[in-house]
């Protein structure tokens, strides 16, 4: 615990504004490490791009259950990676409702080297979790428990008690 640090002293009670900060810090760090190897690319692309090289043909949808985020959430990454012209969407022939994405020309062709700049980051979450070799199964079992009952309702359960 960082003494000055008002987050850590206030223990559970700052949890979600330390995880939040966390967070923060290493997206901004992964945005300045792109564009310092000229990479024009955002962090949270990198899911895309692994979900779609293995999945070539995911609706807007599919692809919102898969990474677990909201509908709008996807909407906002797809249109910014086609706008720098690495995904294209197609209608469904059967479903003209449904948009399936692709990865284009450009993105395999970038593939090679994003895949160099993810395995450095990978390299440097290990470091970052070397010490708490627990980490990643304790995150699992966070979610997990948030998944069977929210945080809201255990919330409004222990307000009663």
């Amino acid at each position: 615990m960082v003494e000055d640090d008002f987050l850590s002293q206030i223990d559970l009670a700052g949890l979600t504004s330390r995880l939040k900060r966390l967070s923060d810090t290493i997206l901004y760090s992964t945005k300045d490490f792109y564009k310092s190897v000229g990479a024009d690319i955002e962090p949270n692309w990198h899911l895309m791009f692994l979900l779609l090289k293995n999945n070539p043909d995911f609706t807007i949808t599919e692809i919102s259950e898969k990474l677990k985020m909201s509908h709008p959430a996807v909407i906002k990454i797809i249109q910014k990676m086609k706008e720098r012209g690495y995904l294209i969407t197609i209608t469904d022939k059967i479903d003209s409702r449904k948009q399936i994405v692709k990865l284009t020309e450009k993105s395999f062709e970038s593939l090679p080297q994003f895949e160099k700049f993810w395995s450095a980051c990978t390299m440097t979450m290990q470091e970052l979790v070397a010490d708490t070799p627990d980490f990643l199964r304790n995150l699992d079992s966070i979610e997990e428990k948030v998944r069977e009952s929210s945080y809201k309702e255990r919330t409004l359960k222990n307000l009663k008690k």
